[in-house]
């Protein structure tokens, strides 16, 4: 099993920016996917990117293309989710998750952080 544990989460106004970390320890194989989603009242979970364990190959939905950007630092065992230009919907409970494919949809990642709440307002 595999747990990852994310921080970095806070209030902001919309476009400040701010950079979440997803920290993971236990078994990791190569071919792992980390996945950023977030949830919000009223919405499916969301994703946002993912990244291999590699570093490799990314992948990022469309409300959050160009703004966000999901890295990888291999010294650490951390991944972080950079999110520039935030706005008031950007405004939810942020995880990780990890699996073993690519892919959007949550039930394909088997393991999940607890979620950091991320709140966008003026």
């Amino acid at each position: 099993q595999v747990k990852l544990v994310e921080s970095g989460g806070g209030s902001v106004q919309p476009g400040d920016s701010l950079r979440l970390s997803c920290e993971v320890s236990g078994r990791i194989w190569n071919w792992h996917v980390l996945g950023w989603f977030r949830s919000a009242p009223g919405r499916d979970r969301e994703f946002l990117g993912s990244l291999t364990w590699t570093g490799g190959i990314s992948a990022y939905g469309d409300a959050v293309k160009g703004r966000f950007t999901v890295s990888k630092d291999s010294a650490k065992d951390t991944v972080y989710l950079q999110m520039n230009n935030l706005k008031t919907e950007d405004t939810g409970v942020y995880y990780c998750a990890i699996g073993p494919l690519q892919g959007t949809i949550p039930s394909q990642f088997l393991d999940w952080g607890q979620g950091t709440q991320v709140t966008v307002s003026s």
